[in-house]
């Protein structure tokens, strides 16, 4: 009898419990980071609780934080087809991530103003990445928060020492002049990027100059395939790294120069959408 009439005054303490100031503020804030959104709305919006509003219309994971409701898609690779709704499309070159948050009316009658709060995430699907090869380590990274999103902060052009690409080589090194025609080992890796998304290597050349657009450059690799037989490539396209490996050798009459630099334009291909790996003409036979 006891627990009856507890569980009675736990019904009416929920059913007469004072609802939630209601906020009429239509303002959403949206974070787009390579493998996660997380979007905040004001909390009480149009008077509904967090646990009243779903994500996607499914996901009901709202957490109170610091005045807002704030929801969150923990990784862009759907896990069994459904992430909460979200929904993606590729508009060449920039990936759409779109999902809305919604009030659940299903109850029998409603006495708030239903609210569908609708965002999109933007990515670039390509990026220009360089390195002094042989002989100072540049980097350009930069992380964009908002409603567009980046993926370059992820990615890196390294070397490594064999052709095994487990062993990272730093940057710049020397090549002696008897080392000219050694094998240089390169790769373009991406991390923290959900598993959906593969590195492509799109065009790989080298200049005297840190200036990707310099004048005199040697091509490496075209449309995703080796300019000659001295450069192989070995994955591309297939997982969140591409290699490669070319001859190392100099510029000649550019005494002022002796850096040599190495620029790739590099895809970041959704393998949900699209048959990611390059396969070259040459190796088609």
């Amino acid at each position: 009898m006891v627990i009856v009439a507890l569980y009675l005054l736990d019904i009416l303490v929920q059913a007469f419990a004072a609802p939630c100031n209601p906020n009429k503020a239509d303002i959403i804030l949206v974070y787009c980071y390579p493998k996660t959104i997380i979007t905040n709305i004001p909390e009480c919006p149009y008077g509904w609780e967090v646990n009243q509003l779903a994500l996607g219309g499914v996901c009901y994971n709202g957490v109170h934080d610091s005045g807002y409701y704030q929801f969150t898609i923990p990784d862009l690779s759907p896990k069994n087809k459904s992430y909460c709704g979200t929904q993606s499309e590729f508009k060449n070159p920039i990936y759409h991530f779109y999902n809305s948050i919604v009030s659940n009316d299903s109850s029998v009658i409603v006495k708030s103003q239903p609210v569908n709060y609708s965002f999109t995430c933007t990515y670039h699907a390509n990026y220009l990445v360089n390195q002094a090869a042989f002989d100072q380590r540049v980097a350009t990274v930069h992380v964009k928060n908002g409603s567009s999103g980046s993926f370059e902060s992820q990615l890196s052009l390294n070397f490594y020492s064999n052709a095994k690409f487990s062993s990272k080589k730093e940057a710049p090194f020397v090549v002696e002049t008897s080392e000219i025609g050694s094998d240089v080992f390169a790769g373009v890796e991406a991390k923290g990027l959900s598993n959906r998304f593969k590195v492509v290597l799109n065009n790989c050349w080298a200049t005297p100059s840190s200036e990707y657009f310099y004048q005199i450059q040697w091509p490496l690799i075209t449309k995703g395939c080796a300019t000659d037989n001295s450069i192989l490539v070995h994955e591309n396209g297939k997982n969140s790294r591409a290699t490669f490996q070319f001859n190392a050798f100099r510029f000649q009459n550019i005494p002022k120069l002796s850096k040599v630099w190495l620029h790739c334009e590099t895809h970041v291909c959704d393998s949900e959408k699209f048959s990611c790996p390059v396969v070259s003409p040459s190796a088609k036979h």
